[in-house]
């Protein structure tokens, strides 16, 4: 088999305005290293036989300048992750004989040895013909993380924690906070949104879904102009009885929203711990505490508040509570509808 990585880098991470706007996803910010979220991914890909990235149109030039050894797939529109799978399945089946895919978006901190659960990944989806997630050990119980239940113990492995496979029993989309502290103390997993398959299991997996123009149809752009814009987890995982999780044993964060920088000052990132913030860039902090300041060079002074998030690129500047730091996309959708973002 070959293995072909396939990044997805088309969305624009609205929850990270603004830094991340239209025309600057954050799939090409750096946070403070010396790469972009994209770059350190497909480096982190490099024990696959192949690279894809799969991205819009107006970023194909973009993603091929962060990373050129990789490949460009082109989604004819941004329809989230279960037409933009779908589809790469369609296009990578046509060119590489013999394909096992490995899925993983282009904007997460990983941090250990991802290869070896990748690799193992991979081996199980081949080994099932069935479609793998990885799950990770959850570190507090999230709200904004999808769950996945595995249908008892891992099995297989000779011992090795890396090395186990487990049906899945259920996947849970981003619970309320009393039902995610019972999640994670029945022993579920975060789903980290990175997936192995074979296209050709993926796209029978497809079958009787939204997902079923694409998967399909002679043409997959046709089919993809017929299919509903929908995540793979509802669309398919949700609904298929051929999942498996192996766990993952790096260590994992979605970099989603702001309050994922308080998790990463020792992540090499550029974030640092001050007086009790977190910041990214130059900062200045008298009687506060809890905070969250990102800049792009700009000098940000907190006096006497607490649990903030303050987040100042080009000429904008936003202000949330961090408990609240999802509904960004709020901010973003009135900015879109005013041609603003």
């Amino acid at each position: 088999m070959t293995t072909v990585a396939l990044v997805l880098a088309g969305g624009t991470g609205t929850r990270l305005y603004p830094a991340s706007r239209a025309d600057r996803p954050k799939q090409f910010l750096d946070f403070g290293g010396d790469r972009s979220l994209l770059a350190r991914t497909v480096d982190r890909v490099a024990f696959a036989d192949e690279t894809y990235v799969l991205t819009g149109e107006r970023y194909a030039d973009a993603v091929r300048e962060h990373a050129p050894r990789a490949g460009v797939l082109v989604e004819p529109a941004g329809k989230d992750t279960g037409p933009a799978l779908a589809y790469a399945a369609r296009r990578i089946r046509e060119q590489v004989d013999d394909a096992v895919l490995v899925c993983v978006p282009s904007d997460h901190h990983v941090d250990g040895d991802f290869a070896t659960v990748a690799e193992h990944a991979c081996d199980v989806a081949v080994e099932t013909d069935g479609l793998v997630t990885m799950g990770v050990e959850p570190t507090r119980p999230a709200t904004g993380y999808g769950y996945i239940e595995p249908a008892g113990g891992f099995e297989g492995g000779g011992g090795d924690p890396a090395g186990g496979v487990a049906r899945v029993a259920s996947f849970l989309e981003k619970p309320d906070e009393a039902t995610a502290r019972e999640l994670v103390d029945a022993g579920c997993l975060w789903n980290a949104g990175i997936f192995a398959w074979t296209p050709d299991a993926f796209l029978r997996e497809c079958r009787n879904t939204p997902l079923a123009p694409i998967a399909t149809a002679d043409d997959p752009a046709e089919g993809f102009a017929r299919a509903e814009s929908v995540s793979v987890d509802y669309a398919v995982l949700e609904r298929t009885d051929e999942a498996y999780v192996v766990p993952a044993t790096f260590d994992w964060d979605d970099l989603g929203a702001w309050d994922a920088l308080e998790r990463l000052t020792d992540a090499g990132l550029g974030v640092e711990e001050l007086d009790g913030n977190a910041v990214l860039g130059d900062g200045l902090s008298i009687d506060a505490s809890g905070n969250v300041v990102a800049s792009d060079g700009k000098h940000v002074s907190l006096v006497g508040v607490d649990d903030l998030v303050v987040a100042a690129f080009d000429d904008r500047v936003l202000v949330v509570p961090k408990a609240e730091a999802q509904r960004v996309r709020e901010v973003v959708s009135e900015l879109r509808d005013e041609n603003l973002f």
